[in-house]
């Protein structure tokens, strides 16, 4: 039987930077014999967690799943069934994007028990990996983004994955080409030149990285 992997999408642009490693990433699904599909998280007409504790209440029809009945609720029930799932977003303000943001609280919340160790209770064991792409190089992202010292909103993102799940497999996309033509666009802190050469030399590496990802998700 096919492993089945989920790709989370959280970037609102189609055929651009994140949607790009996503798809890379499904091929190196599919070359290695599973089977991927990619969400897309701005396709589907959802909110954040609505705070109402069906997922808390004691035997309730619910406990330990999400019960609110909108565009992400069967989508919630297939994720956390599947052998795997990647979280793909841009990086604004350090963050992942609002509606990644919205999608791991639904995912995440109701699989921790309210207790002195906050234990736990996926239904099921996935391998997990992130996806980030960002405007800003590398040297930024380990220092003020994701660093020891400053761990950041990235850092907690990734700290709610393991504890549900495991340690997600970090693939990243620096410094990327934001738009089709800067000269129509005020950006004076950013040299084009530097962005174009990034985009013709190294994020086809950053393209085989979540490729490779991809692969190695399948055969572990």
């Amino acid at each position: 039987m096919k492993k089945k992997i989920y790709i989370i999408n959280g970037s609102p642009r189609k055929n651009r930077n994140t949607d790009k490693m996503c798809k890379s990433f499904a091929d190196g699904v599919k070359a290695a014999g599973g089977e991927a599909e990619i969400i897309r998280l701005y396709d589907i007409d959802f909110k954040g967690c609505y705070s109402c504790f069906a997922c808390k209440l004691l035997n309730g029809a619910n406990y330990g799943r999400c019960a609110y009945p909108d565009g992400l609720k069967n989508i919630l029930e297939k994720v956390s069934m599947a052998d795997g799932v990647v979280f793909a977003s841009p990086v604004y303000f350090g963050d992942v994007s609002g509606v990644m943001k919205m999608f791991i609280e639904r995912l995440v919340f109701p699989f921790i028990r309210y207790d002195e160790n906050f234990t736990a209770i996926p239904p099921k064991k996935l391998k997990t990996a992130v996806i980030y792409t960002m405007n800003v190089d590398e040297k930024i992202f380990n220092e003020d983004y994701i660093g020891k010292t400053c761990p950041g909103a990235l850092q907690i993102f990734e700290n709610w994955i393991e504890k549900i799940y495991e340690k997600p497999e970090r693939i990243c996309a620096f410094n990327t080409y934001q738009f089709p033509d800067y000269n129509k666009y005020f950006s004076k802190i950013w040299d084009e030149k530097d962005k174009k050469r990034q985009l013709d030399e190294v994020f086809p590496n950053d393209l085989k990285k979540a490729y490779l990802a991809g692969k190695k998700m399948v055969l572990g």
